[in-house]
C-alpha cells in the first residue's frame, strides 16, 4: 500500500520512508528540548542567590516542585493524549514551558520562581517525559519498539548534553536571563514543527504501524471516556493497582529514581568535593555519565526487543548496586582510572531500565500501558525526591556520604529481586485486555 499523507500529498513509503520514523524524530526533538530545561536549576542557584539574596532552600523549593510535578504529570498527560491527541498536548506543553521560562525572566519574588519554574515548567516538561515516548512507540511501532523506546528515552539526557555547555557559557558571560530566553526561543521554534510533523495515529494518515501487516484502527484521540482524561488516568491507576506486577514495577522504579536522579545528580558533586575533588571536575564526570546514558539506553532498547525484560532489569539493577557500593572506595581528589570505569559503567546503566519497564507495562496493560508507565514514572520521581532529601540528611548525620552509597547499593539488589518476581502472564481471572475495556467504559 502506498498511502498518501493528508497534509502534503507525499507517499511516505516510497519518497520519505515510513511515516512512523518521522513521528519518532519529531517526538525526539520535543523530548530533547524539554530535557534542556532540566539543566538550568543548577546553573541558576548561584546567580539568583547573588541577585535577589534568596536562600538556597527557597531556590531549591522550585526545583523540588518541578521534579514532583514532572513525575505526577506523566500519567495525566498520557491520558490527555488519548483524549485530545499527541500533537495538541505536546504543542500546548511546549507553549506552557516557554511561558513559564519567559515569566521567570521578570520575576521579583521567590514564590514566583516556584510558580513559574516549579509549576509551569514542571507541568510542561512532565507532559513530554518518557510516557510520551511510550505513547509514540505503542501507537506507531510493532517492530523495533524497544529500540525506538531507548532512543526516545535518551532524548532528555541528550538535550542536557547539547544545551548544558552553551547555557553554562551564557550564564557566565551574559547572565542568567539570556539563557532562559534561549530556551524560550527553542521551545517556541519547536512547537510549529510538532504541529506539522507529529500525528496521533497511523490511521490518521492512512498507514499501518511500522512492522504491522495490516492497518490498525485508531484508538487514540477522541476515544477517551467522557469523564475526561483525569478520570481515565485515575481509573487506569485503580485497575493497575489491583495487580501485583504494577506494585513490583513501581517499587523497583522508585529505587531506580533514588539511585540515579535522587542521589547521583544531587549529591555526587558534593560527595566528590568532600574527598578534595574540585566541583568543576565532579560536574564534568556527571556530564560524561550523561554521554554514556545515550549509548546505554539505545543498547537497552535493542536488547529489550530480543530478551526477557525482567531479566534485563535484574541485571541492570544488580550491576548498578555493585557500582554504588564500590563508589566510596573510588572517591579521591583526582580522577583515577577506576573512577573513569565507574563513570562509563554507571552511564551505560543509568537509563537502561526505561525500555524494559515500558515493555512490561505494555505487556500487562495493553493500550493503557503508556498511562500505567506514567504512574510508574511518578514512583520513580518520588524515590528520587526521597533520596535527594535523605542523602543530605545522612551527610549531616554521619559526616560522610559512604552510608548513602552502601544503602542504595543494597536497595538496588532488592530492585533486582523485585524485577524477577514480575510475572509474565496476567493475573488469574484478570487479563490485561478486559481490564482496559473496563477502563474505557467508564
Amino acid at each position: 500500500m502506498n498511502a498518501v499523507d493528508g497534509v502534503n500529498g507525499l507517499p511516505y513509503r516510497s519518497r520519505l520512508g515510513h511515516r512512523a520514523w518521522w513521528v519518532a524524530a519529531a517526538a525526539l526533538l520535543a523530548i530533547v528540548v524539554a530535557g534542556a530545561f532540566s539543566t538550568l536549576p543548577g546553573l541558576l542557584t548561584g546567580p539568583l542567590h547573588q541577585e535577589f539574596g534568596w536562600s538556597r532552600g527557597s531556590i531549591g523549593l522550585a526545583a523540588s516542585v518541578n521534579m514532583v510535578l514532572y513525575g505526577l504529570t506523566a500519567p495525566f498527560a498520557a491520558a490527555l493524549m488519548d483524549r485530545f491527541g499527541m500533537r495538541r498536548v505536546v504543542v500546548a506543553a511546549l507553549l506552557v514551558v516557554a511561558s513559564g521560562a519567559g515569566l521567570t525572566t521578570v520575576m521579583v519574588s521567590a514564590w514566583q520562581f516556584t510558580l513559574y519554574w516549579g509549576m509551569l515548567v514542571g507541568l510542561g516538561t512532565g507532559s513530554m517525559a518518557t510516557a510520551f515516548g511510550a505513547t509514540v512507540t505503542q501507537r506507531w511501532f510493532v517492530r523495533r519498539r524497544g529500540l525506538v523506546t531507548g532512543v526516545l528515552a535518551s532524548g532528555s539526557v541528550f538535550g542536557q548534553m547539547v544545551f548544558l555547555p552553551a547555557l553554562s557559557w551564557t550564564v557566565e558571560h551574559h547572565g542568567w536571563r539570556p539563557s532562559l530566553v534561549t530556551l524560550v526561543l527553542a521551545a517556541c521554534a519547536t512547537a510549529p514543527l510538532m504541529w506539522l510533523v507529529l500525528r496521533d495515529h497511523p490511521a490518521d494518515v492512512g498507514r499501518e504501524p511500522y512492522g504491522a501487516e495490516r492497518a490498525v484502527p485508531s484508538a487514540g484521540s477522541g476515544r477517551a471516556p467522557a469523564g475526561g482524561a483525569a478520570r481515565r488516568a485515575l481509573a487506569v491507576l485503580r485497575h493497575a493497582a489491583r495487580t501485583g506486577p504494577f506494585w513490583l514495577m513501581a517499587g523497583a522504579y522508585a529505587i531506580c529514581g533514588a539511585s540515579t536522579n535522587g542521589v547521583m545528580w544531587t549529591h555526587f558533586t558534593p560527595a566528590a568535593h568532600d574527598h578534595g575533588m574540585p566541583a568543576t571536575t565532579a560536574s564534568s564526570l556527571l556530564a560524561a555519565i550523561g554521554v554514556f546514558n545515550v549509548v546505554g539506553t539505545v543498547a537497552s532498547g535493542w536488547a529489550t526487543d530480543r530478551r526477557d525484560p525482567r531479566r534485563l532489569l535484574a541485571v541492570f539493577f544488580a550491576l548498578r548496586g555493585l557500582l554504588l557500593m564500590c563508589l566510596p572506595l573510588l572517591m579521591s581528589a583526582t580522577v583515577q582510572p577506576s573512577m573513569v570505569v565507574f563513570v562509563v559503567a554507571f552511564g551505560l546503566l543509568d537509563l537502561a531500565t526505561v525500555p524494559p519497564v515500558i515493555a512490561l507495562c505494555r505487556e500487562f496493560h495493553g493500550d493503557a500501558g503508556a498511562v500505567v508507565f506514567g504512574w510508574v514514572s511518578a514512583a520513580h520521581q518520588v524515590g528520587a525526591a526521597l533520596a535527594a532529601y535523605g542523602g543530605g540528611a545522612a551527610r549531616d548525620a554521619f559526616g560522610t556520604y559512604a552510608p548513602v552509597w552502601v544503602t542504595l547499593g543494597a536497595l538496588c539488589a532488592a530492585a533486582a529481586l523485585l524485577s524477577l518476581l514480575v510475572r509474565r502472564t496476567a493475573p488469574a481471572g484478570r487479563s490485561a485486555e478486559p481490564c482496559l475495556t473496563a477502563v474505557d467504559g467508564l
